[in-house]
């Protein structure tokens, strides 16, 4: 591993700020996401800074890095990690936290921030799970708190200034503390009833503010994006080039913690796309190009822009890939063109079975747009398409599982009509999760179903839909419960992870490697309860460990929103009517729609 294409290798200088991102899972993972190529690109553009990576090494390069004494080190340089200044782990799965633990051990830096010295790199966390890191918070120095392509050069620039000053670490944590979105985890302090629950959170020092607020980028085609990428080794999960159509969603899912931290949608031009795709391709040799988004089909320009995109690379043989639609944005041109070089997949969410359940989720998508939808894509030649499900939603009932059943069946018969003689050739891929209830969403005041009943929910899908041509995969039950324990923990939990790792855990997020009975070790050795965290509804008026948090959207309207979902009802999105959830209200960005065209 490294050396790869397009990779960036700075001289080291004494005086540079040394900056390793790092992703605590496999380089073929890894090296599809997107936000860490942004972040790696944005710092190597500094002249006084460097910026290198590393991922968490696969078990048998692990266990042989362990057995001789090879500390993790970046794939650039081959540096330990342990000579970086910042050392920023992406947060994007809570089942990866016992990874950062190894990582951080093999780096020789200790575990917690209260043990760590001058000498020791500053420890950074951002991404999605920062909305609510108090699971992992003694690990960490730092965590950022939203959008980071300007937070990082503030990063950069603070400890630039430390370096230069001398500062103490904890005179470079108090500095830290008054960079807007930038929360210091050691700076606060949770206290606890004797029922468990958290009494309150209350800063330790006077540089720490009450609530952290997170960062948002208001213009995004004035935000840095890469024009360059690096080509991996290795095909990865994702083996593309990535283009960011938009940012934030305005659907409002109920159970969607990305559609809620990332608000407000803000869509980029389509003009800066086509040259960012463009120059992404010549650069790399990819043979595609993903639009990305949380729903690309909502994208104002989509239909033009693919358009664009596939007179100018169509010759050449790159396709276009169009990643999350949703089925009422699905259109049987947008499927004419992306077709035109080869089949990428089609993946369908309809979340839930029923009509009265995707109320209460607020998807507000119909089994006619659904159909309309695959209809269109057997027309237009897929023979495969992927369908996504949620178990255990809030108010889940009998006839909820039995739509599930019924949906695919009709999609089935849907396939055989469009299909003829071709039917034989039909797949219909049935992918279903487990609902987790999340931090800033609606649905953070709901129970996780107990594992039992999602087994039970699980057995009666495996049950009726086997069927020729149907394919039903069911997620890992109690990796949804450690996943939902997590997503709601509290500082407490860091006892449990570390245990968990000195009892052998990591890559909890593969099959291969999870080891429940570790889990439930750790849980008891330290007197916690998992369903204490994942089974438990909570009080409108219970203090969350997140609650000084501050994603712009208000607690009021969630529970608004919780209210709303109670009564079986729909509430418009972003784009139809303002509801004042709060970001737009309280944050320095609004909701940005272009209008332009993609053409020269």
């Amino acid at each position: 591993m490294g050396g790869e294409y397009n990779a960036v290798q700075k001289t080291w200088q004494p005086d540079m700020v040394k900056v390793v991102l790092a992703f605590p899972d496999v380089y073929d993972i890894g090296m599809a996401h997107l936000g860490l190529q942004i972040l790696y690109w944005r710092i190597n553009e500094c002249e006084d800074a460097l910026c290198e990576r590393t991922y968490m090494p696969w078990m048998d390069m692990y266990q042989l890095m362990i057995k001789e004494g090879v500390p993790l080190y970046s794939l650039e340089s081959f540096h330990p990690i342990a000579d970086f200044d910042v050392l920023g782990f992406t947060l994007q799965y809570e089942l990866s936290y016992t990874n950062i633990l190894h990582m951080l051990k093999r780096s020789g830096i200790p575990l917690r921030s209260k043990d760590r010295t001058n000498q020791e790199a500053l420890v950074v966390g951002g991404g999605p799970c920062a909305f609510n890191p108090e699971p992992i918070a003694d690990f960490f120095d730092v965590f950022v708190i939203g959008d980071g392509e300007e937070a990082i050069v503030d990063l950069v620039d603070l400890v630039r200034r430390a370096k230069d000053q001398g500062w103490t670490r904890q005179e470079t944590l108090e500095q830290a503390a008054t960079i807007p979105g930038f929360y210091i985890p050691s700076f606060y302090d949770v206290t606890y009833y004797p029922s468990g629950q958290i009494a309150g959170i209350a800063p330790n020092n006077s540089h720490a503010l009450t609530r952290v607020q997170k960062r948002v980028v208001a213009d995004l085609d004035q935000a840095f994006f890469p024009r360059n990428a690096i080509v991996p080794w290795i095909e990865p999960v994702h083996d593309r080039v990535m283009v960011e159509v938009m940012r934030g969603c305005g659907r409002g899912c109920r159970f969607c913690q990305a559609g809620f931290v990332y608000r407000p949608p803000r869509e980029r031009d389509p003009l800066l796309l086509r040259e960012q795709a463009l120059d992404l391709i010549r650069g790399t040799g990819h043979e595609e190009v993903a639009l990305t988004s949380l729903s690309s089909g909502d994208y104002s320009q989509i239909a033009p822009l693919v358009k664009s995109l596939m007179e100018d690379l169509g010759e050449s043989r790159v396709s276009v890939a169009l990643p999350s639609l949703r089925v009422d944005s699905f259109s049987v041109g947008l499927a004419s063109e992306i077709q035109k070089v080869r089949k990428t997949g089609l993946t369908f969410a309809m979340e839930a079975g029923t009509e009265r359940l995707r109320k209460v989720i607020n998807k507000q998508v119909t089994e006619e747009d659904l159909l309309a939808a695959v209809a269109a894509a057997f027309d237009a030649g897929w023979f495969s398409i992927k369908l996504y499900f949620m178990l255990g939603l809030p108010t889940e009932g009998e006839e909820d599982l039995a739509g599930i059943v019924d949906i695919v069946k009709r999609v089935r018969k849907l396939g055989h009509e469009r299909l003829g003689r071709q039917a034989g050739k039909l797949r219909i891929a049935v992918s279903v999760a487990t609902f987790v209830p999340k931090a800033h969403t609606p649905f953070e005041f709901c129970a996780q179903d107990q594992p039992a009943v999602i087994l039970d929910k699980q057995r009666y899908l495996k049950e009726n839909l086997g069927i020729k041509g149907v394919k039903l995969s069911c997620h890992n039950v109690e990796q949804s419960v450690l996943e939902a324990v997590f997503a709601r923990g509290d500082r407490r939990l860091s006892s449990v992870l570390e245990q968990a790792v000195t009892l052998g855990c990591l890559f909890d997020g593969w099959d291969e490697y999870f080891n429940y009975g570790l889990w439930e070790q750790a849980f008891g050795d330290c007197g916690l309860d998992m369903s204490f965290y994942a089974n438990r509804s909570r009080d409108f008026d219970e203090v969350n460990p997140w609650d000084h948090i501050d994603s712009g959207v208000s607690k009021g309207f969630l529970i608004e929103e919780y209210k709303t979902a109670l009564k079986v009802a729909h509430s418009p999105g972003c784009r139809d009517r303002c509801l004042r959830c709060g970001v737009c209200q309280e944050l320095p960005a609004t909701m940005r729609l272009v209008k332009g065209s993609a053409e020269k």
